[in-house]
C-alpha cells in the first residue's frame, strides 16, 4: 500500500493502533504507550522507515521532562528514611547489570542486545533511550521488546503473590506505618483557645514568639467584642478569644503556653476574609514569605500553605513554588493587592513557557557533549541521554534563575513527555522490525530465558536485602520494588492491595535513583 509507506501517514497510524492495543486490558495487565512499539516493529519489518530526526526529537524531549519531573524526588530521595530505599534500588540495578554482563559472557549475546533485554527486564524507556543513543544499534530495541512483556508480568505477579508466599499481613502493615509516619505531613487543623495562662497577660505575640516555640499559627484575636487579625505587636489580655492553626503537636504546644480550648468561635468581621490563593505569578517564585512583609504592609496573615495535596505550617523562611496555595486573611480591600503579589492565574499555571524548555536543553546537549579521559583506555561521556537527564533534574531543583522558572505544570510536562515518547518508540520501533526475524532466528528462546532472569533474579536479591533491614515495612518494600524496576504498572497492582500510600511514596523516592543509575549502567556496558 502507497500509502502506508508515507512516514508521517505511517507514524500516527503506528501511535493510533498503539494506543488501541496499549488500552487492552487482560487481567489487570495492559501495555499501554509501549505497545507501540511492538506495532512499530510489524511496520519496519514491513519496510516503514520513519525519519531518525523525529527519534532524535522524541528522546530529548521524553527524556527532559522525565528529568524535569524526577529531579526534585531524587535529590529529596537521599533525606530520611529514603537512603535504605535507594540502597535497595541499588541492588536491583546493579544486579540486573551484572547479570546481563554475565550474559553476554557466558552465551554470547551480542552487548548491543544484552542492554536491550536489561532495559525491557526493568521496563525502562529511559534506559532505552540511552541505550539507542549509546550504541546506535537496532539490537537494542529488539532486546527491549522480548523482554519488556514478561517485565511488566513478571513484576505484577511478583508484588501480588511475594506477600501470600509470607503470609505478611498488610492491614496490619497498613497500621504499623501509619503509626511510624503520623509526625511527617500531619494534617493541619484549627481550633479556638481562652487566654487564661498568667505568664501572658499583657505581653505580645512577638514576645511570646508563639511560631518559633509551638510551630503554631494565629490567625486571629477576640478582644471583647472586637475580632482583628493579629500580628508581632498584637497584645494578648486575660480572657480573650484566639484562633490557631497547626499540627496536632502545635496545637498541644499552644494550648500549654496560653489557655485552655473552648467551643465559642471568633466570627469574621464584615470587612474581613480568608481566601486561598495559588502562587502563579513568577516574581513569588522562590522566595521566602517574609520579603513580602505581608503583615507591616496589608495585615495580612498566612495560615497554611498546601502543596502537592499536603497542609504546610508557614514560617518566615519557606520559599513558595509555582502552585502553592497560599491561605491569607486580611481585610477585603487588602485582599486584592495580596492577590496581585502572589498571582492566583490559573490559566498561567496551566500555560508553557517554551523558552525555559528550549534552554534546558540546550544546555543539555552541552553537558552530554563534554567527555572525562581516565589513561588511555576509557573516556566517559554523559552522552545526549545523561546530558540532558542531568541538567533537567538540576533545573527542577533549583525551581527559578531570575525570571525564568524551570519547573512545569503537570499537565505541560504529561504532553510534552507523551508526544516525545511516541515519536520515539515509533522510530526505534521500526528500525529494530527490520531485523526482527533474523535475530530471533539466529538466538531463539534464548532472549526470552535471559529476559525472565533479569526480571526476577534483582527482584528476589531485593527482597533478601530488604531482609537485613528488619525496621522495613512490607507495604515500602513493595514500592520500593516497583519503583527500582521502573513499573507503573507493578505499583497499581500494589495499590490495588492496600489503602495506604506507603507504596507509592517508597516508589517515588526510589524511582528517579534507579532510572539515573540504570542510564549510568547501559552507559557502561556500551562503553565495553
Amino acid at each position: 500500500m502507497e500509502l502506508i509507506q508515507n512516514s508521517y501517514f505511517a507514524l500516527f497510524v503506528i501511535i493510533c493502533l498503539g494506543f488501541i492495543i496499549g488500552n487492552l486490558t487482560i487481567k489487570g495487565v495492559s501495555l499501554d504507550i509501549s505497545a507501540i512499539i511492538f506495532v512499530a516493529l510489524v511496520f519496519g519489518h514491513f519496510g516503514v522507515v520513519i525519519p531518525s530526526v523525529l527519534e532524535k526529537i522524541g528522546l530529548i524531549l521524553f527524556i527532559y521532562t522525565i528529568g524535569i519531573q524526577a529531579g526534585p524526588g531524587f535529590f529529596d530521595s537521599f533525606r530520611k528514611n529514603g537512603r535504605s530505599l535507594a540502597l535497595i534500588a541499588t541492588v536491583v540495578i546493579l544486579s540486573a547489570s551484572t547479570l546481563a554482563y554475565v550474559s553476554h559472557i557466558v552465551f554470547g549475546l551480542e552487548m548491543p542486545i544484552v542492554i536491550g533485554l536489561l532495559t525491557g527486564a526493568l521496563t525502562s524507556t529511559p534506559g532505552l533511550a540511552a541505550a539507542i543513543e549509546t550504541t546506535s544499534s537496532p539490537l537494542v530495541s529488539i532486546g527491549y521488546g522480548v523482554a519488556y512483556p514478561f517485565g511488566v508480568i513478571g513484576v505484577i505477579l511478583f508484588v501480588r503473590f511475594y506477600p501470600k508466599l509470607i503470609r505478611s499481613d498488610l492491614k496490619k502493615a497498613e497500621k504499623d506505618y501509619d503509626k511510624s509516619t503520623e509526625s511527617c505531613f500531619a494534617e493541619i487543623r484549627h481550633i479556638h483557645l481562652i487566654v487564661e495562662n498568667d505568664n501572658v497577660f499583657g505581653k505580645t505575640i512577638g514576645e511570646l514568639r508563639v511560631r518559633s516555640m509551638t510551630q503554631a499559627v494565629i490567625s486571629r484575636v477576640m478582644h471583647g467584642d472586637l475580632a482583628v487579625t493579629p500580628s508581632p505587636d498584637t497584645t494578648l489580655q486575660k480572657g480573650d478569644l484566639v484562633r490557631v492553626v497547626g499540627t496536632e503537636e502545635a496545637i498541644k504546644k499552644i494550648t500549654l503556653l496560653i489557655g485552655s480550648e473552648t467551643k465559642q468561635a471568633i466570627p469574621l468581621k464584615t470587612d474581613h476574609e480568608v481566601q486561598s490563593i495559588l502562587v502563579t505569578n513568577k516574581e513569588a517564585i522562590n522566595k521566602s514569605l517574609s520579603v513580602f512583609n505581608l503583615w507591616t504592609n496589608y495585615q495580612a496573615t498566612v495560615t497554611r500553605i498546601r502543596r502537592s495535596g499536603i497542609d504546610i505550617t508557614p514560617t518566615p523562611n519557606i520559599r513558595l513554588q509555582m502552585g502553592d496555595k497560599v491561605m491569607v486573611a486580611c481585610s477585603r480591600a487588602h485582599m486584592k493587592q495580596v492577590i496581585r503579589i502572589f498571582g492566583n492565574d490559573d490559566k498561567r499555571l496551566s500555560d508553557t513557557d517554551f523558552f525555559p524548555v528550549a534552554a534546558g536543553i540546550v544546555l543539555g546537549i552541552l553537558v552530554g557533549k563534554m567527555s572525562l579521559s581516565f589513561g588511555n583506555s576509557f573516556t566517559f561521556s554523559l552522552g545526549l541521554t545523561g546530558g540532558v537527564l542531568t541538567v533537567a533534574m538540576i533545573l527542577s531543583r533549583i525551581g527559578r534563575t531570575g525570571p525564568v522558572i524551570w519547573s512545569m505544570s503537570g499537565a505541560a510536562n504529561l504532553l510534552l513527555r507523551q508526544l516525545g515518547l511516541m515519536f520515539f518508540l515509533a522510530s526505534v520501533g521500526t528500525k529494530a522490525g527490520a531485523t526482527l526475524l533474523e535475530t530471533y532466528n539466529e538466538y531463539g528462546v534464548q532472549l526470552f530465558v535471559v529476559g525472565g532472569i533479569l526480571t526476577i533474579v534483582p527482584m528476589v536479591l531485593a527482597v533478601v536485602a530488604a531482609y537485613f533491614m528488619k525496621s522495613m515495612n512490607i507495604l515500602s518494600l513493595l514500592g520500593t520494588i516497583t519503583g527500582s524496576m521502573t513499573s507503573t504498572p507493578g505499583l497499581a497492582a500494589v495499590d490495588s492491595m492496600s489503602d495506604s500510600n506507603a507504596p507509592a511514596i517508597a516508589y517515588a523516592t526510589v524511582y528517579p535513583v534507579a532510572m539515573v543509575l540504570l542510564v549510568i549502567c547501559v552507559q557502561l556496558l556500551g562503553a565495553q
